[in-house]
């Protein structure tokens, strides 16, 4: 194992990741105190049932004390990084660490960690399930609903790791056997200090590895490709495109229409239900990752084959009157946006939402295949102002309802209606899934079409 624990620990936040945090310092026998400016009514009982104290919304004095008296800090992945527990840490060089330090710290449980601003759920349930049928004992952990954390004592072979840049950033002898990168763009922005500062909290995945270990990199991606070349692992690469010549690859040969690998073919695309550019892209990537981690090609192929997507990625909801209508809610950046219009010859466009501190100008590089746009939620004006001059028609929308009623208005025959938002629900919503569980209910009303087959995840 990489190293000790400290002793005396303060959880900033105690929402799923930070209970977990708590429940697992606490059994091996740590002092934990958290700290969490608006507690709920079930956090306050889950701090009560763990036996810890709970600090509500300390004075910035009191917080003082609390970091001086503490060994190490553990903030939950969304606390952000302007909050004051911090700038005080790092005064009194009290270590930061995510709960991926922790599992470094407490097992040597082989970690497959997959990261990148898109595809990082998709991907990730992929390698999850070639390596269960495979015959390898694992879950799917950290960016999900089982923090990292807690699946370190149950029996596995390896653990398959969804990796956000929070936890990343939050680390220092986290190594991951094999360390998928998928790709980088514009997000979170309202955490990282800087576009910068969000790729090096990315490049963290390889950072510990050895040459012992597999860095899977995307080659279509400069951003990565410039990680990957100074990783100290060994790089296997994937491409939609045709990659570099005499490396270890995983590649689209569109003259065929064919996925292969480095030892030959691995599937024919018209095989695969999920096959858009983004789709492809992810197929690949899963695969690499997955063979990577001891699993056999055919088994990832037969994988694809079953594989019909995640709810609320590009997941379609009805057709009717020659429109198709799909939601893909969980696109919260513009670069998932131009990935899921991609697929698409003509597309009615629904964005909006909260904006994370991202450029929405980037949106009018959707155009074509968009040809018609509503803008919605708090920063509709900003993506009307992206696609001003270009000919498009743009209505604004004041409620997810008025916001189906104006794209079925702009719909005609052979236009796909997509729900990819390019944005934060938490102007309306909880979450991204009850944003797109409302939009499939309302296009459902409006155009009295049968359901999709529902998707994993939630909803359709």
């Amino acid at each position: 194992m990489a190293g000790d624990v400290p002793h005396r620990a303060l959880v900033v936040g105690l929402a799923v990741t930070g209970q977990s945090v708590a429940r697992q310092l606490v059994g091996r026998g740590h002092r934990v105190v958290a700290v969490d400016d608006r507690p709920s009514p079930a956090i306050r009982r889950a701090a009560s049932a763990l036996g810890i104290e709970l600090v509500e919304a300390p004075s910035p004095e009191l917080l003082h004390a609390l970091v001086a008296g503490a060994d190490v800090v553990l903030p939950s992945p969304g606390v952000a990084s302007r909050h004051p527990v911090f700038a005080l840490a790092a005064a009194r060089r009290v270590p930061v660490w995510s709960e991926f330090e922790l599992a470094a710290r407490w097992s040597d449980l082989p970690i497959v960690a997959i990261t990148g601003t898109n595809g990082k759920t998709t991907v990730t349930t992929l390698v999850a399930e070639m390596l269960q049928r495979s015959g390898r004992a694992t879950v799917a952990a950290g960016n999900t609903d089982l923090p990292l954390v807690d699946a370190l004592d149950r029996g596995l072979d390896l653990v398959v790791v969804e990796a956000s840049s929070f936890r990343l950033q939050l680390t220092e002898t986290f190594r991951p056997r094999v360390g998928t990168w998928l790709n980088v763009a514009e997000d979170h922005l309202d955490w990282h200090r800087s576009m910068a500062d969000y790729v090096t909290a990315k490049a963290r995945i390889w950072a510990c590895q050895g040459p012992g270990d597999v860095a899977v990199a995307n080659a279509d991606d400069a951003a990565v490709v410039d990680q990957a070349r100074r990783a100290p692992a060994r790089v296997v690469w994937f491409s939609v495109a045709e990659p570099p010549a005499g490396v270890a690859a995983w590649w689209w040969d569109r003259a065929i229409g064919v996925l292969r690998g480095p030892d030959g073919p691995l599937a024919p695309v018209a095989e695969l239900p999920r096959r858009l550019p983004h789709d492809l892209a992810n197929a690949l990537a899963a695969t690499a990752t997955a063979v990577a981690a001891g699993a056999p090609p055919d088994t990832c192929a037969a994988v694809l084959r079953g594989f019909a997507g995640l709810a609320h990625r590009v997941a379609l909801v009805a057709e009717a009157g020659g429109v198709r209508w799909y939601d893909d809610s969980k696109a919260t950046t513009p670069a998932s946006v131009r990935a899921a219009v991609a697929g698409f010859d003509s597309v009615v466009l629904l964005a909006g939402g909260r904006n994370k501190g991202l450029d929405l100008a980037v949106l009018a590089e959707t155009v074509p295949p968009v040809r018609a746009v509503v803008a919605m939620g708090e920063s509709a004006t900003e993506v009307a102002s992206a696609f001003e001059g270009l000919g498009v028609p743009v209505r604004e929308a004041a409620s997810m309802a008025d916001a189906v009623e104006a794209a079925g208005a702009l719909a005609q025959p052979g236009d796909a209606v997509l729900l990819s938002p390019g944005c934060a629900s938490f102007d309306w919503y909880r979450d991204y899934a009850e944003r797109g569980d409302d939009f499939a209910r309302l296009v459902l009303e409006r155009t009295g079409a049968s359901p999709a087959p529902a998707r994993p995840g939630g909803g359709h």
